[in-house]
């Protein structure tokens, strides 16, 4: 059964507590907290306004757009923004830049969301009356504990997440049945906190107080974890995620309610000065205050495990859609979708300690989150117009208001967190240069598509032929393989003869083309051969997934067994001593790697895209390695890109003697 089918059971809600709920479940740390400080003056507006905020924010944003509505644009049981744009890109070349910044700015949150979540957890240790004088926020001894725990996770990365995955589900439900549990015994004291509930002291709030409308950037931040919930769509199956939000939805809402009647229950002038509700809550601290540290730390570092997981998964996606530039992708077990990706690993690690360092503490944390989820939502809103008008072909009318219901609060949300940008400097070379290589990447992959020179490959044949049968030119490979881009299989990119027929001619029994045409399905593994020219010129086309890696070595091994299985193919050696004895004929690889030649005359943009394609292509892994080519059988050849080639200029002769200018020939 695919994903997206899954059937509800009580296992998979289990599983999908542990994976997809980790970062929205661990708002209630740092969320409340940040409005009473924002908010200045405590009251009790600002308590029912700030509580009614949060549940219609988790009601319009994370139930309406995201549980019910998004969910539905599942690519096969796959979610995430790339494959959301896998479903819509044919409805508009433009799509890619939606695509491109929403990834872009999802990523570069992925830096806080792991030091604001392990920061609020450990910062609980302060409320232990015995610890209360060792562990001030922002001290070096929780810088310490935070940073210790950040480089075991990512250490621990490379290993997979097998083991320890196995105990997100139990943990997670734990750790949910304990914040609703909190918020009850404080619900259960003051029922009457079930008036915020209601709208109308959110919409008071927001134009009554003097912060106002400003608040809802700390508002933003209960509904973080909705962008990455969709990503991991795969993992656990659309049903399940809706079924098991009830419950967390549940718990969460109870939780803020018991913060909230918590703050209303204290006496007039009481100072909230670095208190956090969360923590005010726990019964009897001496007791309880330290497991439900221990609690809150697991349930954090699952949310960080999550979003790293993410990270990975949404790169592997931008690699396979030639948005992001091919680096090394290993797969630590054998769990379908559970990969490694060793340099995204150690920037985010990296940038997670210097987040650390950086802010200290998780109050100065949550001053500067939220901005780049606000407009990954936006652009995911974007996308999702055109994947309910032409792949779900909704009316006009219901996708119109549906439109302008997200984009209105999403675009309050944006305002709103805007003032957060001088704060949040730190980010921007980092998301930046996210933005940026997927941009280049994506762009001039078009312009070098856009030069692609194809021939027709039948009307070499000949050629082909009479090369293979020339005993005069050196024999280069038994079975010669390049890789095409060409989609019919009749056609044939130039530059592939011209290494053939010009550069040192490649003799060979067999001339093979391999293509990869990769679908918007995630999980494909198909293939097909055709054979142009039997047991000379051999074609075989690959359709694979955008979350399978291309490893065209093995794949064309598998090709090869099943060709003789099926006694289509003769690869004994035609060299008559080898024949003799029945030896494997070799197999050569050959990978045209481009450069960017000197005679281009260019615009000032297509000059600035092609030279930075160029240079941040000399960080990325090579086409052999990417394509799972062992090194043996592979000859790398180097071929100038010239997609402008100089023409305007005049050069003139001049007689060596007397020193005149000669005349031009003048055809008749």
């Amino acid at each position: 059964m695919t994903p997206h089918l899954k059937k509800i059971t009580a296992a998979g809600i289990l599983v999908t507590l542990g994976i997809i709920f980790g970062d929205i479940g661990t708002s209630p740390l740092y969320v409340f907290q940040t409005l009473l400080i924002e908010g200045g003056k405590v009251n009790q507006a600002l308590v029912l306004g700030s509580i009614s905020c949060i549940f219609w924010t988790l009601t319009l944003q994370t139930t309406f757009k995201y549980i019910f509505i998004t969910l539905q644009a599942d690519n096969k049981g796959e979610g995430g923004i790339f494959s959301l744009y896998a479903l819509v890109r044919r409805y508009g070349k433009w799509l890619a830049i939606p695509a491109i910044i929403g990834a872009g700015t999802l990523l570069a949150d992925g830096i806080i969301t792991p030091p604001i979540s392990v920061t609020s957890a450990i910062e609980g240790l302060n409320n232990v009356p015995a610890l209360s004088a060792a562990f001030v926020p922002g001290n070096n001894l929780i810088l310490g504990i935070v940073i210790g725990i950040m480089l075991l996770l990512f250490f621990f990365q490379q290993f997979g997440t097998k083991v320890v995955g196995t105990a997100f589900g139990p943990v997670m439900l734990l750790w949910f049945l304990m914040i609703g549990g909190l918020g009850l015994l404080q619900v259960i004291h003051d029922p009457g906190i079930f008036k915020a509930l209601n709208p109308y002291y959110g919409i008071r709030l927001l134009i009554d107080h003097p912060k106002g409308f400003w608040l809802l950037g700390a508002v933003f931040l209960c509904t973080t974890g909705a962008e990455a919930l969709y990503s991991d769509l795969g993992h656990c199956g659309r049903r399940n995620i809706q079924a098991s939000w009830i419950f967390v939805k549940t718990t969460l809402v109870l939780n803020y309610l018991g913060q909230g009647a918590w703050v209303l229950m204290q006496p007039a002038g009481f100072d909230f000065k670095g208190l956090n509700p969360f923590y005010q809550i726990v019964p009897n601290p001496h007791l309880f205050m330290i497991p439900c540290v221990v609690l809150a730390t697991l349930a954090t570092i699952i949310a960080s495990q999550a979003l790293i997981s993410g990270s990975f998964t949404l790169i592997s996606e931008a690699v396979s859609m030639n948005f992001w530039p091919r680096i090394t992708i290993k797969y630590p077990s054998n769990i379908r979708g559970q990969i490694y990706i060793p340099s995204i690993n150690w920037i985010l690690c990296f940038g997670c300690i210097a987040v650390s360092l950086y802010f200290r503490t998780s109050e100065a944390m949550t001053a500067a989150y939220g901005f780049s989820i606000t407009i990954a939502m936006l652009m995911t809103t974007i996308l999702m117009y055109y994947f309910m008008r032409y792949v779900k072909h909704w009316p006009v009318w219901l996708v119109t208001i549906i439109l302008c219901a997200f984009l209105t609060v999403e675009f309050s949300f944006f305002v709103a967190n805007a003032v957060k940008i001088l704060k949040r400097l730190f980010f921007l070379v980092f998301e930046f240069g996210l933005i940026f290589t997927m941009y280049i990447w994506h762009r001039a992959r078009k312009i070098n598509n856009r030069f692609l020179n194809f021939v027709d490959l039948r009307e070499h044949i000949p050629l082909l032929n009479a090369l293979s049968a020339d005993e005069s030119v050196a024999k280069y490979a038994g079975q010669l393989i390049y890789l095409t881009k060409a989609n019919n299989s009749r056609h044939i990119e130039e530059k592939i003869l011209y290494s053939i027929m010009s550069r040192s001619p490649k003799r060979a029994d067999t001339y093979w083309f391999i293509h990869i045409d990769t679908t918007d399905e995630p999980y494909t593994m198909d293939y097909s051969v055709e054979q142009i020219e039997k047991g000379k010129i051999i074609r075989v086309d690959f359709r694979l997934g955008f979350r399978i890696q291309p490893r065209v070595n093995v794949l064309f091994r598998k090709v090869i067994e099943d060709m003789l299985k099926r006694n289509e193919l003769d690869i004994i050696s035609k060299y008559e001593s080898l024949n003799r004895f029945k030896i494997v004929s070799d197999f050569r690889f050959v990978i045209l790697e481009k450069f960017l030649s000197y005679n281009n005359v260019f615009s000032l943009a297509e000059s600035f895209i092609l030279n930075s394609y160029f240079n941040i292509k000399k960080l990325a892994q090579s086409d052999a390695k990417t394509f799972g080519l062992d090194t043996s059988e592979t000859h790398v050849e180097k071929i100038p890109m010239v997609v402008n080639p100089v023409t305007s200029f005049k050069l003139k002769r001049i007689d060596p003697h007397s020193g005149e200018v000669v005349p031009e020939l003048v055809h008749a």
